[in-house]
């Protein structure tokens, strides 16, 4: 049975805490920067964005920081929406509890990291793939502190599947191939792949012995996300489709399916 999570979204706004305190949510802070104390870097995933199948995908977030004094703690959640005291959704990981992992490369500046796990099966809707904003808190050993509901932004997005298949194989020369696929990606609410549905996805050929596609043609997807469509067959080589991807769905290209043209 399919399992639901609500998020836990915190209402009413607090003060910041201190230098030693825990890290509360979006709902607890303004932006803030008491003290000499400097965020150098954020990372999230690498700087990829955050391709979510029906499997559990946990990344790292991590902040570089900078103060005199050395730096003591950080924690991060992240966040969906346009207002940081009634956000979308909102995640965050083992608040006031678990602090980030700092590590210093000198007596001024550290990177502190945590991970984040989206589970697809337990609290993720298709309704959450998109833009999200990164929020974070960073102290350092004399009480400096600086808090950031939106330091930047990540992107989460919906793992895309495509196939293709030509036929019939092999075939002769200036005969019409028929060439099939479908384009689906990860549906959250339901833990299945599904169809996605008028979507333009391009046909491309690739002679064998050569190394370059040549895009032929755009087909948009039907409304099960098949595709289908004809080409005359003008010499061996690979045939593929390729899709550009959209904000919440990721670029991708099928495997390539060779015919041999006699």
């Amino acid at each position: 049975m399919r399992r639901r999570a609500t998020f836990a979204v915190l209402a009413a706004a607090t003060a910041a805490t201190t230098a030693l305190g825990g890290f509360l949510g979006p709902a607890a802070y303004a932006d803030v920067i008491v003290g000499d104390i400097q965020i150098n870097k954020v990372s999230v995933n690498g700087g990829k964005n955050i391709v979510v199948g029906l499997a559990d995908k946990t990344v790292t977030v991590s902040v570089t920081a900078t103060d005199p004094s050395g730096i003591w703690d950080a924690d991060f959640h992240l966040w969906r929406g346009s207002d940081p005291d009634n956000p979308d959704a909102y995640i965050t990981v083992d608040q006031n509890t678990t602090p980030a992992d700092c590590v210093a490369s000198t007596s001024t500046t550290s990177t502190c990291s945590k991970t984040f796990t989206f589970e697809p099966d337990w609290w993720l809707t298709n309704a959450d793939a998109g833009t999200w904003k990164v929020g974070l808190y960073v102290s350092a050993n004399d009480g400096s502190y600086t808090v950031r509901d939106a330091y930047t932004t990540t992107r989460i997005q919906r793992l895309s599947q495509l196939t293709v298949n030509a036929a019939p194989e092999p075939i002769a020369q200036g005969k019409t191939l028929t060439v099939t696929g479908k384009l689906s990606r990860a549906n959250w609410d339901t833990d299945v792949y599904a169809g996605y549905t008028a979507q333009p996805v391009k046909l491309q050929f690739r002679k064998a012995g050569t190394s370059t596609y040549t895009t032929l043609k755009t087909v948009n997807t039907s409304s099960t996300g098949y595709l289908k469509t004809t080409a005359t067959a003008s010499a061996d080589g690979y045939w593929r489709w390729s899709f550009a991807g959209t904000s919440t769905t990721p670029a991708v290209s099928s495997s390539a399916d060779y015919v041999d043209v006699q």
